[in-house]
């Protein structure tokens, strides 16, 4: 317990100002200025991808819908999978949170590794682009479809305190506590010799790293407290770059989506983009620090020593407000669009649909605007616990089934 209160003081102050800054960044640009630099197959949408998809706060499962929606607008293939490498693996919150917990260097080469390797990525997808579909005239992005109701100042401040510390807290929040959680067990119960043996081998340490990343699913905050520890028993910094590197930007849902989506070869083109990006930036890292060009675990050692014996009056206050924004988004408020199902309970005209694939707030808003989108729908609300949509109108199930399907989810009627 103490070592997860020591990560929760030195992450919290870092993680409050980077869910503000999501907030802001969520209700002051409108989400169709990610959309319209995107559509060329040349490299700079693949760029402008890249560079749009960095800084925005998006899990690895909440930025499907978004990318899918990106494509659905005309965004070429290739700045689709940049902006699918790129987003996972950074946001403000966790460079930010980096800085807090890894030091300056890591904060630094987190985002270079990501723009490399989406630029990798995007530029083999384009080399293989196909003709883009007609863009279609709905719209049912996440980011779109959150965007504030109201065009005043004041209503665009309280859209971004709710989304940042309420719908990104649902999203996040509770990967956030795992990753707090496992890191603390790390620290606790794995021997430091465990990982001496990799000391001399970087290679095998990061296909050890990359065996366990590929597959699991951790967010690109949650995943620093769990490099942080891995790190503190022995594991190089190389390999702990592999894991915030492929640890966000794939699992097992991103990978079945972009198959789904795109293609096999789109998706091997993805997978070895960012794995073989992860391992070169590793062995780059790696050798900086082995010849003392830059000190990555000596800003790492400092900081938790520093920490170590006691914590701040500011980590304190600060973890008790984000413990208890934490708690308001996961318990108090688990479901803030719950009632609305209660509403259409007893329509005569209401069909449900089970709806898979969906594991975040993003991705709920995106299947209720893609059958929003159907034309005869009056009203639909989706419930992200309970895997479901309730649909009124006379709209045919095969166009409802159809408009979820090309938003990433798998759909049928109940």
């Amino acid at each position: 317990m103490t070592q997860f209160i020591q990560l929760m003081g030195k992450m919290a102050p870092f993680l409050l100002l980077g869910f503000l800054l999501a907030g802001l960044m969520h209700a002051f640009i409108p989400g169709k200025f990610y959309a319209r630099y995107l559509a060329k197959p040349n490299f700079r949408s693949v760029l402008n991808a890249a560079l749009l998809g960095i800084p925005l706060p998006l899990c690895s499962c909440g930025v499907i819908p978004t990318a899918m929606s990106l494509r659905r607008e005309g965004a070429s293939r290739g700045a689709v999978i940049s902006f699918l490498i790129a987003t996972p693996q950074t946001g403000i919150d966790s460079i930010l949170a980096t800085y807090g917990l890894m030091g300056l260097p890591f904060a630094i080469i987190r985002p270079i590794a990501a723009l490399a390797t989406s630029l990798l990525g995007g530029m083999a997808a384009r080399e293989q682009q196909t003709a883009v579909p007609t863009p279609e005239t709905t719209d049912c992005g996440c980011e779109a479809d959150t965007a504030p109701s109201t065009h005043t100042f004041a209503g665009k401040l309280r859209e971004a305190l709710r989304y940042g510390f309420v719908t990104m807290m649902q999203d996040i929040g509770k990967w956030l506590i795992v990753g707090l959680a496992v890191a603390a067990l790390i620290t606790i119960a794995i021997p430091t010799e465990w990982f001496a043996a990799f000391q001399s081998n970087t290679i095998a340490s990061m296909l050890l790293v990359l065996c366990i990343a590929v597959p699991m699913y951790v967010c690109a905050t949650g995943s620093i407290p769990i490099a942080v520890a891995l790190m503190l028993k022995g594991l190089t910094p190389g390999a702990a770059l592999v894991l915030l590197m492929a640890g966000p930007a794939c699992n097992v849902a991103t990978i079945l989506v972009i198959r789904k989506a795109m293609g096999t070869r789109t998706l091997v083109l993805y997978l070895l983009s960012i794995i073989l990006g992860a391992i070169l930036f590793g062995c780059l890292i790696d050798y900086l620090q082995y010849h003392g060009l830059v000190d990555f675990l000596g800003s790492l050692t400092t900081s938790q020593a520093d920490h170590c014996t006691h914590t701040s009056w500011l980590g304190w206050i600060t973890s008790a407000i984000l413990l208890a924004l934490l708690a308001n988004a996961l318990i108090i408020h688990p479901h803030h669009h719950h009632h609305h199902q209660s509403t259409h309970q007893h329509t005569s005209n209401m069909r449900t649909f089970r709806i898979q694939g969906m594991n975040c707030n993003h991705c709920r808003m995106a299947a209720e605007q893609a059958i929003l989108s159907v034309p005869q729908v009056s009203a639909a609300h989706v419930d992200l616990q309970k895997q479901e949509a309730y649909v009124e109108g006379s709209a045919p199930t095969d166009a409802i089934v159809e408009a979820v399907s090309k938003a990433g989810f798998t759909c049928a009627p109940v």
